[in-house]
Formats: C-alpha cells, sequence, structure tokens
C-alpha cells in the first residue's frame, strides 16, 4: 500500500499551479528551499514553545499550536484545512463532520486532565486516544505530525512528565510513532508513548 498523500484542491487554494509547490509567506519555489525554510523556522518556534509553554485547553489549543509554529511559512497557519487529504488510500476525517471530531478531542482531553499524574499507564493510554484521534482529524493541510507532537508534549508537561515522540538521538521512537498513527493502532502508541514518558 502506498504511503503517498494525495490532495483535492482542484483550485490550488495551497498549492502553485506552476511548480507544484505550497504557497508561502516567502514566494519560495522549489520544494528543497520550502522544506529548508520550513524546517528551521519550525524548530526555532518549536524551541520558543519548550522555553515557554502554553496550557492546553481544548482541541483550540492544537490549532494555536500550529499556527505558532508555522506562523513564519505559510498565511494558514493555524486554520483547518479546506481540501480533502487522503495517505495510502485511507481518506483522513471529511470536513463536514470537523466540528463533532473537535467535539471528541475537546473531552478526551478533559478526561485526561483528570487522570492522576501519578498512573503513567492511564495517562499513556489516553495520550494514545487523543493522539490517533487528531491525527485521523488531521486538521491542516501540511504540520500536522509536528502540531500533535507538541501538543502531545504539553499534556504530558502539565503532569511533570517530558515527552519527545521524535528525538534526534533515537530514531526508532519516531518510526514507530509513525507506524501506530498510519494504522492508527492505539496500543503500538500506548506502548511507546509509556517508554517515553520520562519523569525526570
Amino acid at each position: 500500500m502506498s504511503n503517498d498523500y494525495k490532495y483535492v484542491d482542484p483550485d490550488y487554494v495551497y498549492t502553485d499551479p506552476k511548480t507544484g509547490v505550497l504557497r508561502n509567506l516567502e514566494n519560495i519555489s522549489t520544494y528543497k528551499a520550502l522544506t529548508f525554510a520550513e524546517t528551521t523556522a519550525t524548530a526555532r518556534r518549536a524551541k520558543e514553545l519548550r522555553a515557554h509553554p502554553i496550557l492546553v485547553e481544548s482541541a483550540d489549543t492544537l490549532f494555536a499550536i500550529h499556527r505558532y509554529l508555522f506562523q513564519d511559512i505559510y498565511k494558514w497557519a493555524g486554520k483547518k484545512r479546506t481540501v480533502e487529504i487522503s495517505k495510502g488510500g485511507k481518506q483522513f476525517f471529511p470536513l463536514q463532520r470537523f466540528d463533532t471530531a473537535l467535539l471528541h478531542i475537546d473531552s478526551l482531553i478533559a478526561a485526561y486532565k483528570r487522570i492522576n499524574r501519578d498512573d503513567k499507564q492511564a495517562l499513556s493510554r489516553k495520550l494514545a486516544e487523543i493522539l490517533d484521534s487528531v491525527n485521523y482529524l488531521h486538521p491542516f493541510r501540511e504540520g500536522n505530525g509536528r502540531a500533535q507532537r507538541e501538543l502531545l508534549r504539553l499534556l504530558a508537561l502539565e503532569k511533570g512528565w517530558k515527552l519527545n515522540l521524535n528525538p534526534p538521538d533515537n530514531a526508532a521512537v519516531y518510526e514507530r510513532y509513525m507506524a501506530g498513527t498510519i494504522s492508527g493502532d492505539k496500543g503500538i502508541l500506548a506502548e511507546l508513548i509509556f517508554e517515553c514518558l520520562n519523569g525526570d
């Protein structure tokens, strides 16, 4: 099965029809240059969020995170996508039902906040459920993974834990994260999160 993303965007809302590159604030016209600019800018913004974490109140916080991370690159940073997206033949959550999905994520976040900070198993299971739901929603045209990993990092931090699902010194963690999100396997994700939650 292919893992390529497909986008239903006949009006080229997000991409330049000549280059196929995402429209961006820097008017960059090549994939390579945009990838470099995006990676550099979001890494800087992520570092700022680590220094000054924000409180996760609801699913709306996910949009605030995305807006903060991608504000230097995309005009639509922090705004829900207006195109349908699929990957490997599997469609992400349909646009017309976004409000229902956001309410569900709100309920998951509220349930997470009620869990005792010392119950690492329960925290891991609920974070996996939140991650799976947010990933299936895939609310943004680009940058979903980075935004959802930051959301989970912040939620873990609120309970006094550290969580990094893309450590620079351990590619296996990211590979397992990708395997769990692509397959929608909450068991894989809960096990991975449990192993990665660090109280130091």
